[in-house]
Protein backbone atom coordinates (compact mmCIF):
# COMPACT_ATOMS: atom_id res chain seq x y z
CA UNK A 1 0.00 0.00 0.00
CA UNK A 2 1.63 3.68 -1.04
CA UNK A 3 0.59 6.36 1.59
CA UNK A 4 0.35 9.54 0.13
CA UNK A 5 -1.98 11.84 1.93
CA UNK A 6 -2.39 11.35 5.51
CA UNK A 7 -4.00 13.53 8.27
CA UNK A 8 -1.82 12.80 11.71
CA UNK A 9 -2.56 14.21 15.50
CA UNK A 10 -1.35 12.90 18.06
CA UNK A 11 -2.42 14.39 22.09
CA UNK A 12 0.91 13.97 23.76
CA UNK A 13 1.50 15.36 27.49
CA UNK A 14 -0.24 18.42 27.13
CA UNK A 15 -0.28 19.31 22.96
CA UNK A 16 -1.69 18.52 20.15
CA UNK A 17 0.64 18.15 17.11
CA UNK A 18 -1.15 18.21 13.27
CA UNK A 19 0.84 17.29 10.25
CA UNK A 20 -0.02 18.95 7.48
CA UNK A 21 -1.99 16.76 4.73
CA UNK A 22 -0.69 19.06 1.90
CA UNK A 23 2.67 18.57 2.94
CA UNK A 24 2.54 15.04 3.02
CA UNK A 25 1.41 15.24 -0.61
CA UNK A 26 4.42 17.00 -1.45
CA UNK A 27 6.60 15.02 0.17
CA UNK A 28 5.01 11.81 -2.15
CA UNK A 29 5.67 12.86 -4.66
CA UNK A 30 9.58 12.49 -4.52
CA UNK A 31 9.15 9.72 -1.95
CA UNK A 32 6.67 7.29 -1.39
CA UNK A 33 5.94 5.03 1.44
CA UNK A 34 5.39 1.20 1.38
CA UNK A 35 3.68 -0.59 3.79
CA UNK A 36 4.72 -3.97 3.93
CA UNK A 37 1.91 -6.55 4.09
CA UNK A 38 0.64 -6.92 7.74
CA UNK A 39 1.08 -10.20 8.94
CA UNK A 40 -2.21 -10.73 9.98
CA UNK A 41 -3.32 -11.31 6.25
CA UNK A 42 -0.93 -14.06 5.62
CA UNK A 43 -1.96 -17.60 5.30
CA UNK A 44 0.06 -20.58 6.59
CA UNK A 45 2.21 -22.08 3.78
CA UNK A 46 2.75 -25.75 4.87
CA UNK A 47 5.11 -26.53 1.94
CA UNK A 48 7.74 -24.01 2.52
CA UNK A 49 7.18 -23.83 6.14
CA UNK A 50 6.89 -20.25 6.28
CA UNK A 51 3.64 -19.03 8.27
CA UNK A 52 2.58 -16.69 10.67
CA UNK A 53 1.11 -17.62 14.19
CA UNK A 54 -2.87 -16.90 15.22
CA UNK A 55 -2.69 -12.80 14.65
CA UNK A 56 0.43 -12.70 13.14
CA UNK A 57 3.49 -12.05 14.87
CA UNK A 58 3.59 -8.29 16.70
CA UNK A 59 6.23 -6.88 14.25
CA UNK A 60 7.81 -4.22 17.14
CA UNK A 61 10.83 -3.56 14.85
CA UNK A 62 13.54 -3.13 16.94
CA UNK A 63 16.67 -4.16 14.45
CA UNK A 64 16.53 -4.36 10.45
CA UNK A 65 19.25 -6.65 8.99
CA UNK A 66 19.63 -6.78 5.26
CA UNK A 67 22.32 -9.83 4.92
CA UNK A 68 23.38 -9.60 0.88
CA UNK A 69 24.06 -12.89 1.58
CA UNK A 70 23.74 -15.65 -0.54
CA UNK A 71 23.99 -17.47 2.29
CA UNK A 72 21.53 -16.02 4.65
CA UNK A 73 18.48 -17.71 5.83
CA UNK A 74 16.37 -14.57 4.16
CA UNK A 75 16.80 -11.25 2.61
CA UNK A 76 15.20 -9.58 5.41
CA UNK A 77 15.08 -10.35 9.07
CA UNK A 78 13.55 -7.94 11.76
CA UNK A 79 14.66 -8.21 15.80
CA UNK A 80 11.05 -7.23 17.51
CA UNK A 81 11.14 -5.75 20.75
CA UNK A 82 9.22 -8.81 22.38
CA UNK A 83 12.30 -10.62 21.54
CA UNK A 84 12.19 -12.11 18.30
CA UNK A 85 13.88 -12.19 15.16
CA UNK A 86 11.36 -12.52 12.10
CA UNK A 87 12.73 -13.57 8.53
CA UNK A 88 10.29 -11.74 5.83
CA UNK A 89 10.53 -13.65 2.47
CA UNK A 90 9.31 -11.14 -0.31
CA UNK A 91 9.58 -7.92 1.88
CA UNK A 92 12.40 -7.11 -0.84
CA UNK A 93 10.27 -6.39 -3.85
CA UNK A 94 8.74 -2.66 -4.49
CA UNK A 95 5.78 -3.28 -4.12
CA UNK A 96 6.17 -6.24 -2.02
CA UNK A 97 4.92 -9.25 -2.60
CA UNK A 98 3.16 -11.91 -0.87
CA UNK A 99 5.33 -11.66 2.29
CA UNK A 100 5.54 -14.44 4.28
CA UNK A 101 6.76 -14.77 7.72
CA UNK A 102 9.34 -17.48 9.37
CA UNK A 103 9.99 -16.72 13.25
CA UNK A 104 14.10 -17.68 13.61
CA UNK A 105 14.59 -16.77 17.45
CA UNK A 106 12.89 -16.10 20.39
CA UNK A 107 13.54 -15.44 24.43
CA UNK A 108 15.76 -12.66 23.77
CA UNK A 109 15.30 -9.72 26.09
CA UNK A 110 14.32 -6.67 24.18
CA UNK A 111 16.68 -6.74 21.34
CA UNK A 112 17.75 -2.93 19.85
CA UNK A 113 19.52 -3.71 17.28
CA UNK A 114 20.40 -6.60 14.32
CA UNK A 115 23.41 -7.64 12.18
CA UNK A 116 24.18 -10.27 10.23
CA UNK A 117 27.76 -11.77 10.09
CA UNK A 118 30.06 -14.61 9.55
CA UNK A 119 27.16 -16.55 9.16
CA UNK A 120 24.95 -15.88 12.50
CA UNK A 121 22.79 -12.71 13.31
CA UNK A 122 23.89 -10.68 15.93
CA UNK A 123 22.11 -8.24 18.24
CA UNK A 124 22.46 -6.44 22.01
CA UNK A 125 20.58 -7.42 24.89
CA UNK A 126 19.98 -5.81 28.14
CA UNK A 127 22.99 -7.31 29.41
CA UNK A 128 25.04 -8.64 26.69
CA UNK A 129 25.71 -8.48 22.78
CA UNK A 130 24.24 -12.04 21.33
CA UNK A 131 25.97 -14.32 18.56
CA UNK A 132 22.55 -16.24 17.25
CA UNK A 133 22.61 -18.93 14.33
CA UNK A 134 20.94 -22.01 12.99
CA UNK A 135 23.94 -24.90 13.09
CA UNK A 136 21.22 -27.62 11.83
CA UNK A 137 19.74 -26.27 9.06
CA UNK A 138 16.19 -26.35 9.83
CA UNK A 139 15.64 -22.44 9.41
CA UNK A 140 15.48 -21.80 13.36
CA UNK A 141 17.90 -20.80 15.73
CA UNK A 142 19.23 -23.53 18.27
CA UNK A 143 22.65 -21.92 18.84
CA UNK A 144 22.44 -18.60 21.34
CA UNK A 145 26.24 -17.71 22.42
CA UNK A 146 27.23 -14.27 23.97
CA UNK A 147 29.26 -12.33 22.07
CA UNK A 148 30.29 -9.45 24.91
CA UNK A 149 29.07 -8.94 28.46
CA UNK A 150 30.63 -6.95 31.19
CA UNK A 151 28.22 -3.69 31.38
CA UNK A 152 25.66 -2.92 34.50
CA UNK A 153 22.42 -4.18 34.48
CA UNK A 154 20.76 -3.05 37.63
CA UNK A 155 16.71 -3.53 36.74
CA UNK A 156 15.82 -0.05 35.92
CA UNK A 157 13.76 0.29 32.65
CA UNK A 158 15.52 2.73 31.32
CA UNK A 159 18.74 0.83 30.90
CA UNK A 160 18.06 0.37 26.96
CA UNK A 161 21.52 -1.29 25.13
CA UNK A 162 21.78 -0.25 21.24
CA UNK A 163 23.65 -1.88 18.49
CA UNK A 164 25.73 -3.66 17.14
CA UNK A 165 26.85 -1.45 14.23
CA UNK A 166 29.93 -1.03 12.45
CA UNK A 167 32.65 1.69 12.18
CA UNK A 168 34.76 2.20 8.51
CA UNK A 169 37.41 0.26 10.05
CA UNK A 170 34.79 -2.66 10.75
CA UNK A 171 34.95 -1.99 14.12
CA UNK A 172 32.08 -3.10 16.40
CA UNK A 173 29.81 -0.21 18.59
CA UNK A 174 27.38 -0.26 21.12
CA UNK A 175 25.81 2.23 23.32
CA UNK A 176 24.34 2.21 26.36
CA UNK A 177 21.30 4.29 27.95
CA UNK A 178 21.92 5.84 31.44
CA UNK A 179 19.64 4.93 34.03
CA UNK A 180 17.69 7.03 35.67
CA UNK A 181 19.00 9.03 39.10
CA UNK A 182 20.13 6.38 40.52
CA UNK A 183 20.54 5.98 44.24
CA UNK A 184 24.03 4.01 45.57
CA UNK A 185 21.45 1.44 47.36
CA UNK A 186 19.80 0.13 43.85
CA UNK A 187 19.27 -2.73 43.43
CA UNK A 188 23.04 -3.36 45.06
CA UNK A 189 24.70 -3.44 41.49
CA UNK A 190 25.80 0.38 41.15
CA UNK A 191 29.11 1.55 40.33
CA UNK A 192 30.11 4.70 42.30
CA UNK A 193 32.26 7.76 41.81
CA UNK A 194 32.04 9.57 45.40
CA UNK A 195 34.08 12.49 44.13
CA UNK A 196 31.37 13.19 41.65
CA UNK A 197 28.57 12.15 43.36
CA UNK A 198 27.06 9.70 40.59
CA UNK A 199 26.19 6.32 40.68
CA UNK A 200 25.37 4.06 37.92
CA UNK A 201 25.49 0.65 36.30
CA UNK A 202 28.98 -0.41 35.02
CA UNK A 203 29.61 2.19 31.63
CA UNK A 204 25.95 3.13 31.85
CA UNK A 205 25.50 6.33 29.69
CA UNK A 206 28.65 5.02 27.46
CA UNK A 207 29.65 4.29 23.62
CA UNK A 208 31.72 1.13 23.57
CA UNK A 209 33.68 -1.11 21.11
CA UNK A 210 34.15 -5.03 20.81
CA UNK A 211 36.87 -6.28 20.39
CA UNK A 212 37.33 -9.81 18.68
CA UNK A 213 37.02 -11.74 21.78
CA UNK A 214 34.23 -10.01 23.38
CA UNK A 215 36.42 -7.62 25.27
CA UNK A 216 34.82 -4.36 26.09
CA UNK A 217 36.63 -0.93 25.16
CA UNK A 218 35.11 2.08 26.70
CA UNK A 219 35.12 5.50 23.56
CA UNK A 220 33.30 8.53 25.40
CA UNK A 221 30.63 9.22 27.56
CA UNK A 222 27.98 11.39 28.76
CA UNK A 223 24.87 10.01 26.87
CA UNK A 224 21.69 9.95 28.12
CA UNK A 225 19.22 7.58 25.73
CA UNK A 226 22.07 7.42 22.22
CA UNK A 227 19.24 4.95 20.77
CA UNK A 228 20.76 5.67 17.54
CA UNK A 229 24.28 4.86 16.03
CA UNK A 230 25.91 5.25 12.41
CA UNK A 231 28.91 5.63 10.32
CA UNK A 232 29.49 8.92 8.02
CA UNK A 233 30.75 8.44 4.64
CA UNK A 234 34.19 8.37 6.21
CA UNK A 235 33.21 5.71 8.25
CA UNK A 236 33.81 7.76 11.74
CA UNK A 237 30.82 6.55 14.33
CA UNK A 238 28.44 8.95 15.10
CA UNK A 239 25.27 8.57 17.58
CA UNK A 240 22.06 10.45 18.88
CA UNK A 241 20.50 11.18 21.98
CA UNK A 242 16.96 12.25 23.22
CA UNK A 243 16.07 15.70 24.96
CA UNK A 244 15.64 14.97 28.61
CA UNK A 245 17.86 15.59 32.31
CA UNK A 246 20.64 17.51 30.90
CA UNK A 247 19.95 16.62 27.40
CA UNK A 248 18.97 20.36 25.96
CA UNK A 249 17.08 18.94 22.85
CA UNK A 250 17.94 15.80 20.24
CA UNK A 251 21.19 15.75 19.35
CA UNK A 252 23.96 14.45 17.07
CA UNK A 253 27.26 13.79 18.54
CA UNK A 254 30.86 12.42 17.04
CA UNK A 255 31.95 9.89 18.95
CA UNK A 256 35.55 10.78 20.01
CA UNK A 257 37.58 8.82 22.54
CA UNK A 258 37.07 10.68 25.73
CA UNK A 259 34.58 12.45 25.10
CA UNK A 260 31.95 13.83 26.86
CA UNK A 261 28.50 14.64 25.85
CA UNK A 262 26.89 16.08 28.96
CA UNK A 263 25.19 13.79 31.05
CA UNK A 264 27.20 13.48 34.25
CA UNK A 265 25.42 10.33 35.90
CA UNK A 266 27.55 8.46 33.62
CA UNK A 267 30.65 9.62 35.02
CA UNK A 268 29.85 6.73 38.03
CA UNK A 269 32.32 4.98 35.83
CA UNK A 270 35.12 7.32 34.85
CA UNK A 271 37.53 5.88 37.10
CA UNK A 272 36.71 2.29 36.08
CA UNK A 273 40.05 0.53 34.47
CA UNK A 274 39.52 0.99 30.64
CA UNK A 275 38.42 4.63 30.92
CA UNK A 276 39.76 7.22 29.02
CA UNK A 277 38.94 10.08 30.58
CA UNK A 278 41.38 12.08 31.81
CA UNK A 279 40.21 12.31 34.98
CA UNK A 280 43.60 12.78 36.85
CA UNK A 281 46.33 15.18 35.78
CA UNK A 282 50.02 14.09 36.53
CA UNK A 283 50.19 15.88 40.17
CA UNK A 284 47.24 13.34 40.99
CA UNK A 285 44.84 16.20 41.27
CA UNK A 286 41.28 15.57 39.60
CA UNK A 287 40.75 16.93 35.72
CA UNK A 288 37.28 16.30 35.75
CA UNK A 289 35.63 19.22 38.11
CA UNK A 290 32.37 18.86 39.93
CA UNK A 291 29.54 19.78 37.25
CA UNK A 292 28.38 23.43 36.89
CA UNK A 293 25.00 23.45 35.59
CA UNK A 294 22.76 26.36 35.08
CA UNK A 295 25.09 27.86 32.08
CA UNK A 296 24.18 28.51 28.87
CA UNK A 297 25.90 25.83 26.21
CA UNK A 298 28.90 28.00 25.21
CA UNK A 299 29.45 28.90 28.67
CA UNK A 300 29.74 25.21 30.22
CA UNK A 301 32.15 24.09 27.22
CA UNK A 302 34.38 27.12 27.78
CA UNK A 303 34.05 25.97 31.51
CA UNK A 304 34.22 22.70 31.83
CA UNK A 305 37.21 21.82 28.39
CA UNK A 306 36.05 17.98 28.79
CA UNK A 307 32.44 18.41 27.53
CA UNK A 308 31.92 17.85 24.23
CA UNK A 309 29.13 20.02 22.00
CA UNK A 310 26.84 18.25 19.70
CA UNK A 311 27.68 17.82 15.79
CA UNK A 312 24.03 19.42 15.08
CA UNK A 313 21.51 19.87 17.75
CA UNK A 314 17.85 19.08 16.49
CA UNK A 315 15.53 22.26 17.63
CA UNK A 316 12.89 20.59 19.55
CA UNK A 317 9.52 20.57 17.60
CA UNK A 318 10.85 22.00 14.68
CA UNK A 319 13.53 19.18 13.97
CA UNK A 320 12.02 16.12 15.84
CA UNK A 321 11.09 15.42 19.03
CA UNK A 322 13.42 11.82 20.17
CA UNK A 323 16.08 11.19 17.69
CA UNK A 324 16.61 7.29 16.66
CA UNK A 325 18.45 5.46 14.06
CA UNK A 326 21.55 6.97 11.66
CA UNK A 327 21.78 5.58 8.60
CA UNK A 328 24.25 6.72 5.58
CA UNK A 329 23.35 7.26 2.19
CA UNK A 330 25.28 4.88 0.57
CA UNK A 331 23.46 4.56 -2.73
CA UNK A 332 25.63 6.97 -5.02
CA UNK A 333 22.16 8.51 -6.17
CA UNK A 334 19.61 5.59 -6.37
CA UNK A 335 17.90 7.53 -3.30
CA UNK A 336 17.70 10.83 -5.26
CA UNK A 337 20.68 14.08 -4.57
CA UNK A 338 21.49 13.41 -1.09
CA UNK A 339 24.12 10.74 -1.56
CA UNK A 340 27.19 10.73 1.13
CA UNK A 341 24.25 12.54 3.94
CA UNK A 342 22.76 11.08 6.92
CA UNK A 343 19.31 9.97 7.65
CA UNK A 344 17.85 10.33 10.84
CA UNK A 345 14.88 8.70 12.26
CA UNK A 346 12.07 10.48 14.29
CA UNK A 347 10.12 8.59 17.10
CA UNK A 348 7.52 10.94 18.50
CA UNK A 349 6.78 12.84 15.14
CA UNK A 350 7.14 9.41 13.09
CA UNK A 351 8.93 10.87 10.53
CA UNK A 352 12.85 11.28 8.77
CA UNK A 353 15.30 13.67 8.87
CA UNK A 354 18.23 14.59 7.41
CA UNK A 355 21.98 15.55 8.23
CA UNK A 356 24.88 17.16 6.48
CA UNK A 357 27.97 17.30 7.98
CA UNK A 358 31.50 18.95 7.54
CA UNK A 359 34.41 19.21 9.21
CA UNK A 360 35.98 22.70 10.71
CA UNK A 361 39.39 23.34 12.37
CA UNK A 362 39.15 19.65 13.40
CA UNK A 363 35.08 20.28 14.98
CA UNK A 364 31.58 18.16 13.23
CA UNK A 365 28.99 20.32 12.60
CA UNK A 366 26.70 20.86 10.65
CA UNK A 367 22.63 21.39 9.43
CA UNK A 368 19.58 19.30 9.71
CA UNK A 369 16.45 19.33 7.60
CA UNK A 370 13.42 18.29 7.31
CA UNK A 371 12.73 14.98 4.81
CA UNK A 372 9.50 12.43 4.98
CA UNK A 373 6.80 12.61 7.40
CA UNK A 374 3.63 10.62 7.34
CA UNK A 375 4.82 7.08 8.60
CA UNK A 376 2.37 4.73 10.42
CA UNK A 377 4.13 4.58 13.70
CA UNK A 378 7.44 5.96 15.55
CA UNK A 379 10.65 5.08 13.30
CA UNK A 380 13.09 3.62 15.84
CA UNK A 381 15.39 1.29 12.62
CA UNK A 382 16.19 2.34 9.22
CA UNK A 383 18.34 0.10 6.72
CA UNK A 384 19.46 0.98 3.02
CA UNK A 385 18.18 -1.81 0.78
CA UNK A 386 20.42 -2.13 -2.50
CA UNK A 387 18.32 -0.16 -4.53
CA UNK A 388 18.76 2.65 -2.02
CA UNK A 389 15.06 2.93 -0.37
CA UNK A 390 15.01 3.12 3.38
CA UNK A 391 13.66 0.14 5.38
CA UNK A 392 12.09 2.05 8.51
CA UNK A 393 11.46 0.06 11.43
CA UNK A 394 8.47 1.46 13.66
CA UNK A 395 7.17 0.50 16.95
CA UNK A 396 5.74 3.21 19.81
CA UNK A 397 6.26 0.78 22.74
CA UNK A 398 2.78 2.11 24.30
CA UNK A 399 4.33 6.01 24.19
CA UNK A 400 2.54 8.34 22.21
CA UNK A 401 3.97 9.19 18.26
CA UNK A 402 1.88 10.31 14.93
CA UNK A 403 0.75 7.86 13.20
CA UNK A 404 -2.86 4.76 13.10
CA UNK A 405 -0.33 2.29 14.07
CA UNK A 406 1.41 0.89 16.78
CA UNK A 407 4.38 -0.94 14.86
CA UNK A 408 5.05 -2.00 11.49
CA UNK A 409 8.02 -2.32 8.51
CA UNK A 410 7.36 0.20 5.94
CA UNK A 411 10.13 1.17 3.23
CA UNK A 412 10.33 4.88 1.44
CA UNK A 413 11.64 4.93 -2.29
CA UNK A 414 12.40 7.45 -4.39
CA UNK A 415 10.41 7.89 -7.23
CA UNK A 416 12.87 9.32 -9.11
CA UNK A 417 11.55 13.21 -9.17
CA UNK A 418 14.45 15.37 -7.50
CA UNK A 419 12.41 17.59 -4.74
CA UNK A 420 13.39 21.53 -5.06
CA UNK A 421 15.87 21.21 -1.61
CA UNK A 422 18.33 23.18 -0.20
CA UNK A 423 20.87 19.82 -0.50
CA UNK A 424 23.65 21.15 2.08
CA UNK A 425 24.68 24.60 4.02
CA UNK A 426 28.32 25.07 4.65
CA UNK A 427 29.92 27.93 7.10
CA UNK A 428 32.04 30.37 5.95
CA UNK A 429 33.45 33.65 7.77
CA UNK A 430 31.28 35.59 6.98
CA UNK A 431 27.87 33.97 6.22
CA UNK A 432 27.51 30.49 4.99
CA UNK A 433 26.60 28.87 1.45
CA UNK A 434 23.83 26.82 0.46
CA UNK A 435 23.87 24.34 -2.14
CA UNK A 436 20.28 23.47 -3.72
CA UNK A 437 19.27 19.98 -5.45
CA UNK A 438 17.79 21.85 -7.99
CA UNK A 439 19.18 25.47 -10.11
CA UNK A 440 17.56 28.31 -8.14
CA UNK A 441 15.42 31.11 -9.60
CA UNK A 442 18.46 33.97 -9.95
CA UNK A 443 15.47 36.74 -8.89
CA UNK A 444 14.43 35.59 -5.81
CA UNK A 445 17.62 34.08 -4.87
CA UNK A 446 19.85 37.35 -5.12
CA UNK A 447 17.28 38.72 -2.79
CA UNK A 448 18.66 38.98 0.94
CA UNK A 449 15.03 39.49 2.18
CA UNK A 450 14.74 36.32 0.66
CA UNK A 451 15.91 34.87 3.69
CA UNK A 452 15.12 34.91 7.52
CA UNK A 453 17.78 33.42 9.63
CA UNK A 454 18.16 33.85 13.53
CA UNK A 455 20.30 32.43 16.25
CA UNK A 456 19.69 30.56 19.54
CA UNK A 457 21.76 28.35 22.37
CA UNK A 458 20.38 26.31 25.45
CA UNK A 459 20.66 25.88 28.69
CA UNK A 460 23.22 23.02 30.52
CA UNK A 461 21.26 21.88 33.63
CA UNK A 462 19.51 19.08 35.37
CA UNK A 463 16.10 20.04 34.43
CA UNK A 464 14.24 18.10 31.46
CA UNK A 465 15.23 19.71 28.52
CA UNK A 466 15.06 23.57 28.09
CA UNK A 467 13.79 26.07 26.16
CA UNK A 468 15.59 28.12 22.81
CA UNK A 469 17.62 31.26 24.70
CA UNK A 470 19.35 33.69 24.13
CA UNK A 471 17.62 34.32 20.34
CA UNK A 472 18.53 37.18 17.71
CA UNK A 473 17.56 37.84 14.67
CA UNK A 474 20.50 37.62 12.06
CA UNK A 475 20.88 40.59 9.44
CA UNK A 476 21.83 39.04 5.62
CA UNK A 477 23.74 41.33 4.11
CA UNK A 478 23.99 40.02 0.39
CA UNK A 479 22.78 37.06 -1.29
CA UNK A 480 25.42 36.03 -4.44
CA UNK A 481 24.03 33.51 -5.96
CA UNK A 482 26.73 31.29 -8.24
CA UNK A 483 26.77 30.67 -12.25
CA UNK A 484 25.49 27.56 -12.32
CA UNK A 485 22.62 28.60 -10.02
CA UNK A 486 23.30 25.64 -7.97
CA UNK A 487 24.65 28.02 -4.82
CA UNK A 488 24.48 31.12 -3.28
CA UNK A 489 26.68 32.30 -0.81
CA UNK A 490 24.93 34.61 1.94
CA UNK A 491 27.18 36.94 3.92
CA UNK A 492 25.37 37.39 7.83
CA UNK A 493 26.44 39.83 10.20
CA UNK A 494 26.31 38.68 13.69
CA UNK A 495 27.34 34.51 13.55
CA UNK A 496 27.37 33.07 17.15
CA UNK A 497 29.57 30.09 17.85
CA UNK A 498 28.48 27.17 19.64
CA UNK A 499 25.33 28.33 18.28
CA UNK A 500 22.28 26.83 16.32
CA UNK A 501 21.47 29.06 13.03
CA UNK A 502 17.61 28.98 12.01
CA UNK A 503 17.34 29.34 8.29
CA UNK A 504 14.20 30.01 6.77
CA UNK A 505 14.30 30.14 2.65
CA UNK A 506 10.87 30.59 1.95
CA UNK A 507 11.35 33.77 -0.31
CA UNK A 508 13.27 32.03 -3.02
CA UNK A 509 12.29 29.91 -6.03
CA UNK A 510 13.32 27.21 -8.54
CA UNK A 511 14.06 28.21 -12.08
CA UNK A 512 10.72 27.01 -12.83
CA UNK A 513 9.21 28.81 -10.25
CA UNK A 514 8.41 26.56 -7.86
CA UNK A 515 9.14 26.64 -3.66
CA UNK A 516 11.53 24.72 -1.81
CA UNK A 517 9.65 21.63 -0.86
CA UNK A 518 11.33 22.16 2.76
CA UNK A 519 12.44 25.73 3.49
CA UNK A 520 13.70 25.49 6.86
CA UNK A 521 16.74 23.97 8.31
CA UNK A 522 19.00 24.52 11.37
CA UNK A 523 22.80 24.85 11.12
CA UNK A 524 25.24 24.28 14.67
CA UNK A 525 28.51 26.31 14.12
CA UNK A 526 30.51 25.06 16.85
CA UNK A 527 33.52 26.97 15.02
CA UNK A 528 33.70 29.95 12.53
CA UNK A 529 35.84 29.20 9.78
CA UNK A 530 38.29 31.13 9.27
CA UNK A 531 39.00 34.08 5.94
CA UNK A 532 40.08 32.25 3.22
CA UNK A 533 43.05 34.31 1.85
Amino acid sequence: MVIARRVFTVIAAVWPLVIDAATLEDEARHYRIVTIAAPEAIRESRDTGWKAPPGGPVLEVSGIALPGDPRAPAEVAVATRQGEIWLLDGAGAIPPAAVRYRRFASGLHEPLGLEWRDGAFWTAQRSELTRIADTDGDGTADDYASAARGWGVTGHYHEYAYGPKRDGAGRVWLTLNTGLNLRPEHLGATVRNDALGYSQGRWRGWALVVGDTGALEPICCGLRSPSGLGANAGGEMFATDQQGNWIATGSLVHLERGGFYGHPESLASADLAGSPLPTHAADGSRRLTPIVEGLTWPEAVERMPYLRPPAVWFPYRKAGQSATDICLDASAGRFGPFAGQLFVGEFTQASIHRVFLEQVDGAWQGAVFPFRAGFASAVLRLAQAPDGSLYAGLTNRGWSSLGPAAYGLERLAWTGVTPFEIRAIRALADGFELEFTLPVDPATAARPGAYALSSYTYLYHSKYGSDEIGTRPLAVRRAVVSADRLRVRLEVDGLRALHVHEFDASGIRAADGAPLLHPQAYYTLNRIPAARE
